[in-house]
């Protein structure tokens, strides 16, 4: 592996200045613990989070796999691996494969999921299945071998989480808080447009109706644009109501992402209807992603009815 580590270094200088390895860009979340503890549940959140995941990956088969992605030009940048426990030779791989990581510049974090003993006998009575290190002896025994053989990786990990008394929805709250911060900023948002001629959508949290403003249909000039262009976008908004509208919606919609990230509810679709879904609802969709954003949301905008032609 030696070669492949002058490989990355060697590609890092060019000219006069030193440019960014492609492993610098690159983060590895390794997502380790007691089994019962809530791996599995974290995987999915941080894969919710757009982390390429991949379970019960053996650690030798990560140096490969990052050094592929690395270096062929993947659009993946964030691949996050669940670690299971199954021998101390897996951790010997395991710390040899993040001293690697480390040369490469990967930037390499260790989720520890963590619970009381008392909870995960529990927890494996409820599925009835035997513990991966039981081997035919008490379960408590199975527990004790895990939790020794993980001391060492609890005490280096970055973010320990003890699922103990977290149901699984805060337990998603509690990853979503070490990973993305905290509050509504952890929601991601979608707006889009969309024409009540149409049909309402049935996907939305949200609709609102803006045809309560001045139709730029009707005026001749802006029949044949639409709410993405300066002249309509200028008509709707200047109109009376507009900025009051928006003003109390963009309220509202911060008041609800409070709420939502705190009970585990991180993605929210706004509609925004007008007559045919041309001029009004995709302007103020427009304006409405924009305040959004500098609350620091994540927002798309999307058109539903654009393709249509107005008759």
């Amino acid at each position: 592996m030696a070669h492949d580590d002058r490989d990355h270094k060697g590609a890092s200088l060019s000219g006069q200045g030193e440019l960014p390895r492609p492993a610098d860009t690159f983060e590895v979340l390794l997502i380790t613990g007691m089994s019962g503890a809530g791996r599995s549940h974290a995987a999915d959140c941080v894969e919710d989070m757009g982390w390429y995941v991949i379970d019960n990956l053996p650690p030798k088969l990560l140096i490969p796999l990052v050094d592929m992605m690395t270096s062929s030009g993947s659009s993946v940048h964030r691949l996050a691996a669940v670690i299971d426990v199954r021998s101390r030779s897996y951790f010997d791989d395991l710390y040899a494969v993040l001293s690697h990581l480390d040369d490469l510049g990967v930037k390499t974090r260790i989720l520890f999921l963590d619970a009381s003993n008392e909870v995960l006998i529990k927890r494996y009575e409820s599925v009835r299945r035997p513990h991966p290190l039981q081997h035919g002896n008490r379960l408590i025994d199975g527990i004790v071998e895990e939790r020794e053989l993980l001391e060492n990786l609890k005490e280096r990990a970055d973010t320990v989480i003890d699922t103990s008394s977290l149901s699984i929805h805060q337990l998603s709250t509690k990853l979503y808080e070490a990973l993305l911060g905290s509050g509504p900023s952890t929601v991601s948002v979608h707006i889009f447009s969309f024409g009540f001629k149409y049909g309402i959508p049935l996907d939305a949290d949200f609709v609102a109706d803006v045809r309560f403003l001045p139709n730029p249909f009707w005026v001749p000039s802006l029949r044949d644009l639409n709410g993405q262009d300066a002249p309509v976008r200028d008509y709707v908004l200047a109109s009376e109501g507009a900025r009051d509208f928006l003003d109390s919606y963009e309220r509202a919609i911060m008041i609800a992402t409070k709420g939502y990230a705190k009970e585990d509810k991180h993605y929210v679709t706004i509609a925004i209807g007008c007559t045919g879904g041309q001029h009004r609802s995709v302007a103020m969709s427009e304006e409405l992603a924009r305040r959004l954003r500098s609350h620091g949301l994540s927002v798309t905008v999307s058109a539903r009815e654009l393709h249509k032609r107005q008759h």
